[in-house]
């Protein structure tokens, strides 16, 4: 059972509280640490508002004594210099909507007002301190959110702050605890409503406790629970990402804040796009299938298409995921229709020539090094490993091998390929026949699932990632200082 101390500016306001539990600053600044004392646990009531108040070191003391502390000095100086201003969740804009009143205290996440419940708990996760005002701003969509303290509040304030001040002494610290050995803090992007995701939720897991591992605090989220990228030292995006999309934006905006991404906006853009690949695999002769980028249904480009290519060909939409948007033809009656679908829908098509192989290779590579293989097999009775068509056999087979015993041409292809985009996490897709390899695409966010791309390294794959994240949160470190 953790020990619980309520820290206070005077003698008067100690002895008004009635808690035996009470001291004053200058008792805790003089009698603690104790010899063999039990875990400890500090409520911090002293005035915050100021740089190097009491209040101030009562909380920086209490961080150096292995004290846990509401609220911390990350949270002190992120009400003080931070903007005040939060983004409300739309699903909470109703209900907030509904409240009584514009304004509410929150004592330890408690709204006083219970229109405000939610949106209190959301603030409160982001600044653990005992006493916050909460206003709403007047275009509804914001809160304005201030730290505040026992003399700002009335006698019947006091009165329901004190009997919250006792639940929450007696309650489990789960912010504190969670957080107390983290360095940095992240948020893992998901989409749970996503048919395929990237991650699967074992893995997801798995990613969060090798993080926990490299001093990395990881929270799962979505675009609608990740109302402020700003407060997170990395992100990691694990739904499929799309230029026009909310992962673009997201990405772009926590890069402009100083956040640690991947995937990051460049990379976004450069993958999300094959007629970008396409153009720079041509000007860096990174070995590629042959491929037209056509923008009509014209006789003549359809001519030229045949003269170039032989049945079947392959069209392809500049962004797709998981085999979608691309399509084989077989003849010039399903070339013309299919252009024109295409075309209908993007002013560019990728036309490219057809090569079977009984599997694909996906090697994955993480800033300019491989760390996983995979071969993907056919779905059955189809030419991709992907089959949207079929229900029961919608995909084909794998086989996950260390990266050692990828041929050569392969491997060389793929890290080639990189170099072209950046320095993030990226799955290399690549057909290879007769001792050549040929680059068919880069993705951004590539699949990383328990039991597939992992079946080798086992949660190394893991720790791996997370070990760059913490790397390039450490350069950061040293950049700022």
């Amino acid at each position: 059972m953790l020990k619980t101390l309520i820290v206070v500016e005077s003698e008067q306001l100690a002895q008004a509280l009635g808690l035996a539990n009470v001291l004053t600053f200058e008792r805790y600044l003089q009698e603690y640490p104790k010899k063999d004392e039990p875990k400890t646990r500090i409520i911090n009531l002293c005035d915050t508002q100021q740089y190097l108040s009491k209040g101030y070191y009562c909380s920086l003391l209490a961080e150096a004594r292995k004290h846990v502390v509401q609220p911390n000095v990350k949270v002190i100086n992120a009400l003080r210099t931070e903007s005040s201003d939060v983004l409300i969740a739309p699903k909470h804009l109703a209900e907030l909507r509904q409240a009584n009143s514009n304004d509410t205290w929150i004592y330890f996440g408690k709204a006083v007002n219970p229109g405000w419940q939610k949106v209190a708990q959301t603030l409160y996760k982001r600044f653990a301190a005992p006493i916050l005002r909460a206003v709403l701003a007047e275009d509804g969509t914001r809160v304005t959110v201030t730290q505040g303290s026992m003399s700002l509040l009335s006698d019947t304030e006091q009165a329901a702050f004190i009997a919250q001040l006792n639940a929450h002494s007696e309650s489990v610290w789960r912010i504190g605890q969670q957080t107390k050995h983290a360095r940095w803090e992240m948020a893992i992007l998901v989409d749970p409503n996503e048919p395929s995701p990237p991650s699967d939720k074992d893995a997801i897991s798995k990613f969060v406790k090798a993080a926990r591992k490299h001093g990395i605090h990881a929270e799962v989220k979505t675009t609608e629970t990740l109302e402020d990228v700003s407060q997170y030292d990395a992100l990691f995006i694990r739904q499929t990402t799309a230029i026009d999309h909310a992962t673009y934006r997201l990405a772009s905006k926590a890069e402009a804040k100083g956040v640690v991404v991947i995937d990051d906006a460049t990379s976004i853009l450069r993958c999300c796009n094959k007629v970008y690949l396409h153009d720079a695999f041509s000007y860096s002769k990174v070995p590629t299938l042959k491929t037209e980028t056509v923008s009509d249904a014209n006789p003549e480009t359809l001519a030229q298409l045949e003269a170039t290519f032989t049945y079947p060909m392959v069209l392809k939409m500049p962004e797709g995921s998981f085999s979608r948007g691309v399509f084989k033809v077989k003849d010039i009656t399903e070339l013309t229709a299919r252009l024109s679908e295409l075309l209908a829908e993007s002013a560019l098509v990728l036309v490219q020539e057809y090569l079977y192989t009984e599997y694909d290779w996906r090697i994955g590579v993480l800033n300019g090094r491989a760390i996983f293989a995979c071969r993907y097999f056919m779905a059955r009775n189809h030419w991709q490993i992907y089959n949207h068509e079929s229900k029961r056999f919608n995909s084909g087979g794998w086989e996950t091998l260390p990266t050692f015993e990828v041929p050569r041409a392969v491997l060389d292809a793929a890290l080639k390929a990189c170099k072209l985009i950046g320095k993030g996490l990226y799955g290399v897709d690549l057909k290879e026949a007769n001792g050549k390899a040929y680059v068919i695409e880069v993705n951004d966010n590539p699949s990383i699932e328990h039991e597939v791309e992992d079946a080798y390294l086992g949660d190394e794959l893991y720790m791996q990632i997370m070990a760059e994240f913490q790397r390039r949160l450490e350069l950061r470190g040293r950049e700022n200082d």
